[in-house]
Formats: C-alpha cells, structure tokens, sequence
C-alpha cells in the first residue's frame, strides 16, 4: 500500500501523540513499521527510526540511523538540524564527546547562514551546553546556557549577557595563565 508522504507523516504524529501512554517497545515497533513503508534509504523514515531509538534510551541504535539520514541531501533543514542537534546529544550520552561538539558546532554555522535560518537555533546552543558540562568545561557551559536565555529574558538581558561574556573572558585568562 501507498501512501503520500503528508499523509504518512500524520499517522506518524498520531504515533508520536501516543509516547506517553505506550511503551518505548510499541513505539519502536510502531515507527519501524511506518518506516518500512517508505524506499529503503528514504531520509525522513530514517531520520524517524533513530528519533524513536533516541526516545528509547537506545542511543548506540540511533547513531547509525542519524550518520545514515544526514549522509542524505535530500532532508529537509528542520530535520538536518534535529538530526545533528539529537546525533550531537547521542554521542554525548555514549561519551563521544569531542565529536558531539565538533558536531553540534558545526551546526551553530549552518545558523550563519541566512538562507538556512535560525529555527532550534537556542536548542542547539543548549545540546553544546550540555557537552561542554560532560567534557568538564562548567564555566563555558554556564556562560553559553546564559547567553542563550539572556535574549528571552523579560530583563536584565543586557546584565546577564556581558557578565556572562566578563566571566568566560576571567576564566580564558585564568587558564591562560596556569
């Protein structure tokens, strides 16, 4: 049976509406079946088989599906930037730390760009927060963590953001001079 692309991707919504309430093995097992609807290297179906993996708590089983998804050119920038933001965050949980950043940094460039736009440009900055914190690095996670939240504060948005930028600037220094 086939079905549009618009169509599947709402049951796959349907599915998605259901992670509270089934068990991560039915979930699995629900968007492996919807992805065995789609060709084989379809980019979406596997871009959806690692999320659900991820979901899981089954990170070694998404990182493949992730490198496979965004090895295509054909995935769309919302899901390119999920994809590197999740695989970014897989690798951090299986201590792939340098490359999670590299990863993850990567990605902040892409925002460069204003063809590419800003879209889960913050979630981004948080995922390199959070490996910042697993490579030990407290301060530059903290002061990335508050630059991130300093534009959506109601105030203090320009307080919270240079002393952020004073405190990165001390501990560079400091560093410098062990």
């Amino acid at each position: 049976m086939s079905h549009s692309l618009p169509e599947w991707e709402q049951r796959l919504a349907a599915l998605w509406q259901q992670i509270d309430t089934i068990a991560p093995e039915q979930l699995v097992a629900g968007v492996d079946a919807l992805a065995a609807e789609r060709p084989e290297a379809d980019p979406v179906a596997l871009f959806e088989r690692a999320c659900v993996r991820d979901t899981a708590g089954l990170e070694a089983e998404a990182e493949p599906l992730y490198r496979a998804a965004l090895a295509s050119a054909s995935l769309d920038p919302y899901r390119q930037a999920r994809a590197s933001i999740q695989l970014g965050s897989s690798l951090r949980l299986l201590g792939q730390l340098d490359e999670s950043e590299r990863l993850i940094s990567a990605q902040l460039q892409r925002y460069a760009d204003p063809a590419y736009g800003t879209a889960l440009y913050d979630e981004t900055r948080a995922i390199l927060a959070l490996t910042y914190l697993a490579q030990g690095r407290a301060v530059e996670a903290a002061c990335l963590a508050l630059t991130t939240l300093a534009p959506h504060l109601s105030r203090y948005n320009r307080s919270v953001a240079g002393n952020a930028a004073e405190i990165l600037k001390n501990a560079a220094l400091a560093s410098s001079w062990s």
